[in-house]
């Protein structure tokens, strides 16, 4: 089914040529006049591109308004200035076209797949995620990849034709492949079973790299977490300055510049220009590489960067290294912070906690839950759950233990 957006006559057929306004986009970019479409048929919008009603239906969601109150690394709780999944997930959309604008893609598409990357997040961040994984392991496991898929074709129930948010092909198979093909030599991780069962469907060529739009979306996510993590772990004392210079050359050099340029600044703005200085060399050093690579490899169209047997968006080796010391620092000083971990571990007891409790008694559920569950064998009532669980934010799983255990 192929996505006719082409605008009918009347007084508010502009989109077109506000698009018009913008720069060319380049042939291996999506083009929303021209994409593969939906499973559902759609009017026309005389306004808005495929691509952009797609980001708008992501951030109409409630899986979108959610993510204000989901952990990134930090229980909300620990205080109002750190970072959310949702201050995260608007950090990553705005890198993701910062990058498709410079490599003339489209930069709707690119934001679109970045809004939607960390749908299928659980409450308490990546603890949380490894709490529900154990739970799901003997039921076909747990991916949060897999999950925003589910969200956005599954879960949010919005429209009175059908389930999920009926986006467009191109969004769906950003948010599926934005890391990487899922078969073939080239795949990173297994295969989660939803995507499978959805792919029979709606086929995502999961053996083929994303396009150059949900490319960026994905080198942006790492970016942004990279310098939102510095800043959100300097800020609340887990490291020092000194000690991420002397961990990192990367940011020693960068230090180096900020106290040449600015003796005697105050700490909180050493910091500021030292995350503005990381997300921008980043950006930047993404920006000539990718280019680089399309330049060499001249791809005529989005199937040909698909086909194309390697990443298009990337950083050089250089400043890999730079990431690979910057994560690692992270990985030792921050998420294995003793502060960080026994939080997790708190968050991880409170989900193992829920998943068995509403496996063995649906009922605990809100009603239209336990209608999801009642009568299935578990396996299918296990699914049920751990989308209840994944949906729920981090204060609703607190109440939801305080309610069931009392703690």
């Amino acid at each position: 089914m192929r996505c006719n957006i082409s605008p009918p006559s009347g007084p508010f057929n502009d989109w077109s040529q506000t698009v018009a306004l913008r720069q060319p986009l380049a042939p291996y970019a999506c083009d929303a006049t021209n994409s593969r479409g939906r499973l559902y048929a759609v009017s026309p919008s005389p306004t808005r591109s495929a691509f952009q009603r797609d980001r708008d239906r992501i951030i109409h969601s409630t899986a979108f308004r959610r993510l204000a109150h989901k952990t990134q690394v930090f229980v909300p709780l620990d205080g109002d200035h750190f970072r959310t999944r949702l201050t995260h997930t608007i950090e990553v959309g705005q890198i993701a076209r910062a990058l498709a604008r410079a490599l003339a893609a489209d930069e709707d598409l690119a934001e679109a797949v970045a809004l939607a990357h960390d749908l299928g997040h659980t409450p308490f961040g990546h603890a949380g995620e490894e709490a529900l994984e154990r739970c799901m392991k003997p039921y076909g496991g747990f991916d949060h990849n897999a999950q925003a898929l589910r969200v956005v074709t599954l879960l949010e129930r919005r429209y009175a034709d059908y389930d999920g948010l009926d986006l467009c092909w191109e969004s769906l198979e950003g948010i599926v492949k934005h890391n990487g093909p899922l078969e073939g030599p080239k795949a990173l991780r297994p295969l989660s079973r939803y995507i499978r069962e959805f792919d029979a469907v709606y086929p995502l060529e999961l053996s083929t790299f994303a396009s150059v739009e949900a490319q960026a979306a994905a080198l942006a996510d790492d970016i942004a977490y990279l310098g939102h993590d510095l800043d959100d772990g300097l800020r609340a004392g887990l490291f020092s300055l000194e000690q991420i210079a002397a961990g990192a050359p990367f940011i020693a050099g960068l230090l180096n510049e900020v106290h040449a340029k600015h003796p005697g600044l105050e700490r909180g703005r050493v910091i500021h220009e030292l995350v503005r200085r990381v997300i921008t060399h980043f950006v930047e050093d993404a920006i000539a590489t990718a280019t680089a690579r399309l330049e060499r490899l001249a791809p005529q169209s989005a199937a040909e960067v698909r086909n194309a047997g390697e990443v298009m968006v990337a950083l050089s080796p250089d400043m890999t290294t730079a990431e690979h010391d910057l994560k690692r620092f992270l990985f030792a000083n921050m998420y294995r912070h003793a502060r960080v971990l026994g939080v997790w571990e708190r968050a991880r007891g409170a989900i193992s906690r829920l998943f068995p409790a509403f496996l063995e008694n649906p009922a605990l559920m809100p009603p239209e839950w336990t209608t999801l569950a009642a009568a299935r064998e578990e396996g299918a009532r296990a699914v049920v759950v751990a989308d209840y669980i994944a949906g729920m934010t981090d204060r609703y799983a607190l109440q939801e233990v305080k309610r069931l255990f009392g703690a």
